[in-house]
C-alpha cells in the first residue's frame, strides 16, 4: 500500500511540483495551503508523513507542531528560513528533518525515505511489472522465480525502483550504490545497467538519458 503524505505549502507552484515528484514514485498526496486546512486534514485522514512549510498562513508551521505531535506523524519542515535558530526551534518542537528551499527533488525523496524507514513505515516489498524485490530478504524475483543478481546489481535495481520515472546521472548512481569514496569510472554503471536489462528483461523500461544517465519507466 502506498504511503500517504500531506503537503502543507502556501506556494501553489511549489506544492504542485512536490506533489508531481511524490506521485511519480507512487506516494499518495494531499495538498493544503494554510494551517487551518492542515488541522482539518489531520483530523479526517491518516497520514504517514507531513511536509510542512513553516510560513503557512492562519496557523504557522511551528504552532501546528503542537497539534501534530499527539498524532505521532513524522514531519519534515520545508522553509526559506535558514537561520540556525529556526532549524533548532523546528527540531526541538519535534520535526524529524528540516529542508531549506530551494532543494532538489531527489534530495527530498531521500529525506522522506530516511524518515519513513526510521518510523518503520518504509515499504519492504517493491514491485515493478513482473518483478518483485524483498528488501528484508535482499531477493529479486521475476514471475515468482528468483533472479541471480550480484550485490551491486541488486542495489542498483533498488535505486532504480525507489526513483522510478526520475532520471539519475551516472554520478548519482555511483554515489548511491558504490559510495561517495568510489573513484572508478562511470562506465561501471553502464556495465551493471546492461546486465540488469538482460537478466530482468528491462530493455524497454530502463531508458538511457543522453549524456546523463538512466531512468526506469513504466
Amino acid at each position: 500500500m502506498s504511503k500517504k503524505i500531506l503537503i502543507v505549502e502556501d506556494d501553489i507552484h511549489i506544492s504542485k511540483i512536490i506533489k508531481m515528484n511524490l506521485n511519480l514514485v507512487n506516494y499518495e498526496t494531499t495538498e493544503v495551503y494554510d494551517g487551518l486546512s492542515a488541522l482539518a486534514a489531520i483530523k479526517q485522514e491518516r497520514f504517514d508523513l507531513i511536509l510542512l512549510d513553516v510560513m503557512v498562513p492562519q496557523v504557522d508551521g511551528f504552532a501546528l507542531m503542537e497539534n501534530i505531535r499527539p498524532h505521532g506523524i513524522p514531519v519534515i519542515f520545508l522553509t526559506a528560513k535558514n537561520s540556525v535558530y529556526d532549524k533548532v526551534n523546528g527540531l526541538k518542537l519535534g520535526a524529524d528533518d528540516y529542508m531549506v528551499k530551494p532543494f532538489e527533488a531527489i534530495e527530498l525523496l531521500a529525506r522522506i525515505e530516511t524518515v519513513l524507514r526510521r518510523y518503520g513505515k518504509e515499504e519492504r516489498v517493491m514491485a515493478f511489472q513482473s518483478i518483485q524485490v524483498d528488501l528484508d530478504k535482499r531477493e529479486a524475483t521475476k514471475h515468482g522465480s528468483p533472479v541471480e543478481l550480484t550485490p551491486k546489481e541488486y542495489e542498483l535495481l533498488v535505486v532504480l525502483l525507489k526513483n522510478k520515472n526520475i532520471a539519475l546521472s551516472r554520478e548519482q548512481f555511483l554515489d548511491k550504490v558504490w559510495g561517495s569514496d568510489y573513484y572508478g569510472e562511470t562506465r561501471t554503471v553502464d556495465m551493471h545497467i546492461k546486465s540488469l536489462r538482460k537478466k530482468l528483461e528491462l530493455q524497454e523500461h530502463i531508458k538511457t538519458i543522453y549524456k546523463m544517465g538512466y531512468r526506469l519507466e513504466d
